[in-house]
This record gives C-alpha cells, sequence and structure tokens, in this order.
C-alpha cells in the first residue's frame, strides 16, 4: 500500500491511517499526517503552486513544526493561511549534523541513542503535541521536522503506540521513508552544490533503528506506553481522547459488497444524483442530478460491472462504483492490463468513515483477482480535493485527457491516474 500523497517538492508526505489496533479497531484515514518541511509547500520565489492546492484539498487544520527555531528561520516555515493553526514543538534539544558523520557511523545504534535523548529532552514538547492531536477536532493534523524522518517518526511511532497498533507495523512505517531517500539526498545535494553528504545513512529509514529503540525505550521504562505514562504525564484521558480523535468508531458492521442488478437500478440513480448534489454545493460543475437514469446504469450491467456496499449482508446500502474493462473514451485503445474504476458514490447518511477507501480497495482486489495488475480511474483535471484524495489512496497522475466525452453531451478535461497491483 502507497502512503505517500505525491507532490512536487514534498518527498516524504503519509497518511497514517489504516493502521489496525489490538482491540481490532483501525486509524482513520485523512485524519493524521506526518511529512517533511512544509517550507517547501512554496518554492525559492514564494510562489506556492499546485503543491500548496493539492495541500489544502487535505482539509488540513493543524500543523505541528518538530524543528528548532533556527531552522524555520533559515529555511521557512508552512506558508500562513487562515484555515491553519501552527504549533511549534522543537522537540530535540541537542542539534546534530546526519549529513557530516562518518562513514564508519552504523545507523542503528547511533540514531537510537539520538532519538533516547529526543525521548527524554523533549518530554514537555511530546507531551503538547500529543495534546494538540488528542484536542483537534475540526479537521485533519499533520506533524513534521526536515525530512519527516526521524523526529517525526519519533512521534508517530509513540502516537501509533498509544493507540495499539502493533510494533510490527509501526517499524515498517517508519521504513517507508525509504521511498523518499532518493530525493531528500537530491534536495540536500541541492542545497550543497551538488556534492554528496558524508554520512552514506543520510535520509535512509532501516527497520533496525526503529525496533532497537522501541526495544531501548521498554527496557529503560517497560513499555512505550509506560514511557508515556511515567515521563511524559500521559493519562487514560489523553489516550482516550487520542483513540476517540483517531480510530474509526466501533461496532460498525463491517461492509460487504455484491454485484448490482435490476433491482437497484432506483438506488443507484439515487446515489448519483446526491453525488451530483454534494459536487454542486462544492463549486464542481462536473454532474448535475438527473443527467444519468436508470437506461445509463442498466446499459453498465450489461457491458460492465456494478458493485453495491451494504453494511453487512443485506444491510442499508453504503455506496456503489463501477468497474469496465476497457475505457476508450479516456485511455484510449489499450491492452488488457487494467481495470477501470467509475462513479465511486457514497451515501454520507448510511456509510461509515472510510467508505469510499474500502470500496476501492474492494474494486482493486477484483480487479487484480482478474489477472491485470493496474487500476486506472479519472477525476475533473480542476478537482484538487478528488485527485487529492486518490493521490492518498495510492494512484498516480499518468497523463490529462483534455477533451473526454462523457456522454452526457459535452466533453471536458480529466487527469488520468493509475496504481500497480500486486497481482495474487
Amino acid at each position: 500500500m502507497n502512503r505517500h500523497v505525491n507532490f512536487e517538492r514534498l518527498h516524504n508526505f503519509r497518511d497514517l491511517g489504516g493502521y489496525a489496533t489490538e482491540d481490532g479497531r483501525r486509524v482513520r484515514w485523512g485524519a493524521l499526517f506526518r511529512s517533511d518541511s512544509l517550507a517547501k509547500l512554496a518554492d525559492g520565489d514564494g510562489d506556492r503552486g499546485e503543491d500548496w492546492d493539492r495541500f489544502l484539498a487535505l482539509g488540513v487544520r493543524t500543523v505541528i513544526d518538530l524543528r528548532y527555531p533556527w531552522e524555520i528561520e533559515a529555511n521557512g516555515r508552512v506558508p500562513d493561511h487562515p484555515s491553519l493553526a501552527y504549533h511549534n514543538l522543537s522537540v530535540e534539544h541537542r542539534p546534530y549534523n546526519q549529513a557530516g558523520l562518518g562513514p564508519d557511523v552504523e545507523p542503528g545504534p547511533y540514531l537510537v541513542q539520538r532519538y533516547m535523548e529526543v525521548a527524554h529532552d523533549g518530554v514537555k514538547e511530546l507531551r503538547r503535541a500529543l495534546e494538540v492531536i488528542a484536542g483537534a477536532e475540526d479537521g485533519p493534523v499533520v506533524f513534521h521536522c526536515a525530512s519527516g524522518k526521524d523526529r517525526t517518526g519519533l512521534l508517530a511511532a509513540l502516537v501509533l503506540a498509544l493507540m495499539g497498533v502493533d510494533e510490527t507495523d509501526i517499524v515498517e512505517d517508519f521504513t517507508l521513508t525509504e521511498l523518499a531517500t532518493e530525493r531528500l539526498v537530491a534536495d540536500w545535494r541541492a542545497a550543497h552544490s551538488g556534492r554528496l553528504p558524508d554520512w552514506p545513512g543520510y535520509g535512509r529509514a532501516p527497520a533496525d533503528v526503529m525496533r532497537l529503540f522501541l526495544a531501548a525505550l521498554a527496557e529503560r521504562h517497560g513499555s512505550v506506553r509506560d514511557y508515556a505514562t511515567g515521563l511524559l504525564g500521559v493519562d487514560d484521558e489523553l489516550v482516550a481522547a487520542l483513540r476517540a480523535r483517531l480510530l474509526e468508531p466501533a461496532g460498525e458492521p463491517p461492509l460487504s459488497f455484491r454485484r448490482a442488478d435490476e433491482r437497484d437500478l432506483a438506488e443507484l440513480v439515487r446515489l448519483r444524483d446526491e453525488a451530483a448534489r454534494r459536487l454542486l454545493a462544492r463549486g464542481i460543475d462536473q454532474w448535475k442530478p438527473g443527467q444519468l437514469g436508470e437506461d445509463h446504469f442498466r446499459a453498465r450491467l450489461a457491458d460492465g460491472e456494478v458493485w453495491i456496499a451494504t453494511l453487512g449482508p443485506g444491510g442499508p446500502v453504503a455506496g456503489a462504483w463501477e468497474l469496465w474493462w476497457d475505457d476508450p473514451a479516456a485511455w484510449g485503445p489499450q491492452p488488457p492490463t487494467a481495470g477501470y474504476v467509475h462513479r465511486l458514490m457514497t451515501d454520507h447518511r448510511t456509510g461509515p468513515p472510510g467508505t469510499g477507501r474500502r470500496m476501492l480497495a474492494e474494486a482493486e482486489r477484483r480487479v487484480a483477482a482478474a489477472g491485470r495488475s493496474l487500476c486506472r480511474l479519472d477525476c475533473l483535471a480542476g478537482n484538487a480535493r478528488l485527485r487529492a484524495y486518490y493521490e492518498a489512496a495510492g494512484y498516480e497522475a499518468v497523463g490529462e485527457q483534455p477533451a473526454k466525452d462523457g456522454g452526457a453531451g459535452h466533453t471536458y478535461a480529466v487527469t488520468l491516474l493509475e496504481k500497480r497491483l500486486r497481482l495474487p
């Protein structure tokens, strides 16, 4: 699963959602993000551009900057915006230069020592960061440092551990920085006249670093939770607030999926019309109520697949989508290597948080089961919010179709996105 959200200048922005907890719940998607420096959202000339639009489309309302004040003075911070609450909580108190370390320095033991220093020096700031995350009720939170690896990785591990996420997943989450290492090193080289860092471990995130750190914390304090309780003063009330803020609600019936048939035509039209009204309410003129009737969905039943998501077998409808096996209007003639998702529609009255993502995952599973290695979709070229949603789900923009014929009497420009799947 690709947790990275694609930006031009940010390399390590990713979603902490989806991880399972020991009590069977999951961290909510789109609630908590981790990142490298958000100062990169504006280029050297102060131009914000598409990265800034994509960031705002995620709906982030709270930014926690874990860097030193002198780093912010030298390199900037997230641009001001009336929707953003900004907190500078410098958790590290003993600066050091990773890039200047010698080639003989082992990443694991060395970084564990630095992380332990942060865990014990930054008690006040780490506690405050947890309070800010727990209390941010009006939208997603993102926390970051410079590369989004060390200080950010420590706070991510702490939050996930307090949620009850398994240590294996915490370690794996840490290692995902490896997907951004090449670009992080390129940024460093660009800022230092093209020379390489002295330390080969710069920008790397080997699993042993986080594994050894969690073991060292447990050896000294008993467990991560004991460390948080004894040193940070994290009580049951704060943990409960974090869990309420970040975890999917307990006790929701699981989603079930079934192929739609003629009996579902009216329900499919209703879902599509309600989705069109929501788009228009947001100023997005793509779908219109009444534009597609039962004849459209009857044709889709005949030449493709239409799927219904319900709250448990036979329960209320939570959403629907179409699965096509070719899409020449958007993609042109293609070999049979992909499945195409269309009209992903959620019933906002009944669908629990994450319904859209779960339907998308089921569509991807079906595409992979058919032996096709790509899942493709498109979205209106100007819909930054929807594009960011799909990119957060692992899709990559691979082109534009400037004049797609949507079959409703007009053409429009769309962004083409695809995700590579692992075949069974």
